[in-house]
């Protein structure tokens, strides 16, 4: 591990980039043990404080793991796809709402991924995937469910429908379009988009999955899609007039 923290400030960031560096490339592995704090502090020439910011850093992106006692120290963990999941969420919200991705955008990246799930999952979909997404179709059509409620129950559909695949790199790399896009584009178009509309297409999806009919769960997804934008040009020019008007 190898790094110059004389040319750039945060040395502790860039100390955790050159650990994590070494262990993505594999010379630290799985349960190795890090140098301690006092050694890491001589290597790279910084203060012990700043080696301990530095492993904040990767205990946070669950890199590393401490246990304390005789044979405690800093250890390389291993890293789930499970506990990668609320990062790529994270990320994926910070990234929508900070850099002003159009709806749009968005909407076609969330669909155009999920449509990539959908052969797989009408292969592999189990009955509980299924009774999942049976479920959550059912409570959507609750005339008593809350706004708020329906949108997760909307996400929770998707997420069966994506974990159908039953391939968790897929899984994790949709974590973000289904549980960070999803729930900004129901903020734009809930007060527009009819209940009933959304549970029959749902109820197409799932009972495309059930046939294993891949081509009927494409479509359905294919007129979701349609959908939602349209529901949200319809936002939009409705917010556009209102502008207008009060200006």
């Amino acid at each position: 591990m190898k790094t110059e923290p004389d040319k750039k400030p945060d040395l502790s960031a860039q100390i955790a980039q050159a650990i994590r560096d070494a262990i993505v490339e594999g010379r630290m592995i799985v349960d190795e043990r890090l140098p301690s704090e006092a050694e890491l502090a001589e290597q790279f020439a910084v203060s012990r404080s700043t080696v301990r910011e530095a492993l904040k850093r990767l205990a946070a992106q669950s890199l590393i793991r401490t246990q304390r006692g005789a044979f405690g120290g800093a250890f390389v963990n291993r890293l789930s796809y499970e506990e990668a999941y609320g990062q790529q969420i994270t990320t994926a919200t910070l990234l929508l709402s900070m850099n002003a991705v159009s709806f749009a955008t968005a909407c076609e990246a969330r669909y155009a991924l999920e449509r990539a799930c959908a052969p797989l999952a009408a292969q592999r979909r189990t009955p509980d995937m299924l009774a999942t997404m049976r479920a959550e179709i059912h409570r959507q059509g609750q005339p008593g469910l809350s706004d708020e409620s329906f949108c997760a129950s909307d996400v929770t559909f998707h997420r069966a429908l994506v974990d159908s695949a039953a391939n968790p790199v897929l899984s994790y790399q949709l974590a973000g379009a289904v549980e960070a896009m999803q729930p900004l584009m129901n903020m734009i178009t809930f007060t527009a988009r009819s209940r009933e509309a959304i549970v029959g297409l749902h109820t197409r999806i799932a009972d495309a999955l059930e046939a294993r009919n891949a081509a009927l769960a494409d479509a359905a997804l294919h007129d979701l899609e349609a959908y939602t934008l349209t529901l949200a040009r319809d936002v939009m020019a409705a917010r556009q007039g209102m502008s207008e008007k009060s200006a």
